[in-house]
């Protein structure tokens, strides 16, 4: 039986995991976006195939809840990044204006994404510990690279590598603060698994087909995004596959 405090371990460390990507900028000031935009990708083809995954775990439950929430998580996640497109924040501790803008953007956009994915670890776990950590590692493989595009835009504007890893990890802190009430809830309330599973699923596709993926093309060629993402579409079945 998964305990609560096997859940907040495993959020805890994907937050982590986001922080982990300021590490390179502490032995190089400039890294290829292009090598940011395959590690994006195939960050996209796990977080692809873990939906997937999600789907076919709530189908267990119930189909057609699971689809319903699908539909759902894709309203909410398309409502709240609409929001959060209109917000405009004037400082962000040493930057100001346009850097400050651009630094708030990134920072929100991943918290944004940390709401989904906190979510998506707590009902991962709720069906069961061997699913829920196979998601908890699919999601802190994806944090390292958001973590590193986080510190790409602070880094180059002045802020410091230590305060930029710190400001990737502030950016996943939903994902424990989530995951554990999201998987209590569904402890309780057995018969919204699936519900949840599917609004968890439908919040990461559209994040990969909506932002990972475009962002990924943008530096890099399709054949390359399509052969790094297949790779991670299949690392991710292979370890489903294999109970890891």
């Amino acid at each position: 039986m998964t305990s609560t405090l096997t859940v907040t371990i495993y959020a805890s460390l994907t937050a982590i995991a986001t922080g982990v990507g300021a590490l390179p900028l502490l032995f190089a000031k400039h890294i290829p976006v292009r090598w940011l935009s395959l590690g994006n990708a195939f960050a996209g083809g796990l977080m692809l195939a873990a939906s997937f995954n999600l789907i076919y775990e709530g189908r267990n439950y119930g189909a057609v809840q699971t689809l319903i929430g699908v539909v759902i998580g894709l309203v909410l996640i398309t409502a709240a990044q609409k929001f959060l497109d209109k917000r405009n924040t004037p400082q962000v501790g040493d930057l100001a204006g346009a850097d400050a803008l651009a630094a708030i953007l990134i920072v929100g956009v991943m918290t944004l994404h940390s709401f989904a994915e906190g979510i998506g670890i707590g009902v991962a776990f709720g069906g069961g510990d061997a699913f829920g950590r196979l998601i908890a590692f699919v999601m802190a493989v994806q944090n390292i690279p958001e973590g590193l595009a986080i510190s790409l835009i602070l880094v180059p504007k002045g802020v410091k590598v230590w305060k930029a890893g710190l400001w990737s990890i502030f950016s996943s802190l939903p994902q424990p603060l989530l995951a554990v009430p999201t998987f209590l809830f569904v402890l309780i309330f057995k018969p919204v698994l699936p519900f949840g599973l599917g609004l968890a699923a439908g919040a990461m596709i559209w994040m990969v087909i909506a932002e990972v993926l475009p962002e990924a093309c943008e530096n890099a060629s399709p054949y390359n995004i399509g052969i790094v993402l297949t790779g991670g579409v299949v690392l991710m079945m292979a370890l489903q596959f294999l109970g890891v």
